[in-house]
């Protein structure tokens, strides 16, 4: 396991915020990701939160905007917020915000140039929670998962494939279905190749519903001012698919709201709250 690299670490609501690099297997490179560790008793662990950012996001939109520290404080709760994707000279980009660095869309990428370093599920799923048990008082029986927008896509995707992982699962305008929109398309298109669109589904919330992964519940948030919602979001689709499945879905749509921080933060303490319900 790589060595890990403390960048900052700031006092904060009684715990500890930090900021950590490591080189990563999965991907390559050096990867940065931030954690908050409440105030505990030693020799105590705590349940985790993972939070996935979206599209030309770091991990710093949300350790900078979120307001989450109080509620995790009060909860008890660690949280933790991976980069978005692989970074630095070397790893192939694109000019567009929507693919490539800032955009790995929580994918193993097939296609080239993406393949050598795209690998975001993995890390996610498998390098970045070993790291964090091997180095951080956390349980792991106890872990709940969230994201906004391309980050609630992978919230989704990645707790509706490891069900029995994750306690709770919730999203912030989450790309629900990236087979039916343009963000999507484009990018696993572009990561995965068009020929087999099957391999598209493991990486879609709706598709893998409807393929039989099952959860007892999610809680989605959405602003109905949000500039995506028409056109990449469409919320109504993971409405659909957990009514046909039995999946006890709760969709609030937040009236005024749009896409940014300002939604986020807004209802970042209620969701922290209700992951700590079901993290006990």
């Amino acid at each position: 396991m790589s060595e890990l690299e403390s960048i900052t670490t700031n006092r904060a609501f009684g715990g500890v915020q930090g900021v950590y690099r490591h080189q990563s297997e999965a991907t390559g490179t050096p990867m940065t990701f931030s954690v908050f560790v409440p105030e505990h008793e030693t020799g105590t662990t705590l349940p985790v939160l993972w939070y996935l950012s979206g599209l030309t996001c770091t991990h710093a939109n949300v350790t900078d905007k979120g307001e989450y520290r109080r509620a995790c404080a009060d909860a008890g709760i660690i949280f933790i917020a991976p980069d978005t994707s692989p970074r630095g000279e070397g790893v192939a980009d694109d000019d567009a915000y929507d693919f490539g660095q800032g955009a790995g869309f929580y994918v193993d990428a097939t296609e080239e140039p993406w393949a050598p370093h795209f690998r975001m599920r993995s890390y996610i799923e498998d390098e970045l929670p070993a790291l964090i048990a091997a180095e951080f008082p956390v349980d792991m029986t106890r872990q709940g998962i969230t994201g906004h927008s391309m980050g609630g896509h992978g919230a989704l995707t990645i707790g509706l494939r490891n069900a029995g992982r994750f306690k709770s699962i919730s999203a912030f305008a989450p790309i629900v279905s990236p087979l039916d929109c343009p963000w999507g398309e484009k990018a696993l298109g572009g990561y995965l190749g068009d020929d087999d669109r099957s391999e598209w589904r493991s990486y879609d919330a709706c598709a893998l519903i409807a393929d039989g992964a099952r959860v007892p519940e999610l809680l989605v948030d959405q602003g109905d001012a949000d500039q995506f919602l028409a056109e990449q979001l469409k919320p109504e689709l993971l409405r659909d698919a957990c009514d046909a499945a039995g999946i006890d879905l709760t969709l609030r749509l937040q009236p005024g709201y749009d896409h940014s921080y300002y939604f986020v933060s807004t209802f970042m303490a209620d969701h922290v709250r209700w992951h700590a319900q079901r993290l006990v």
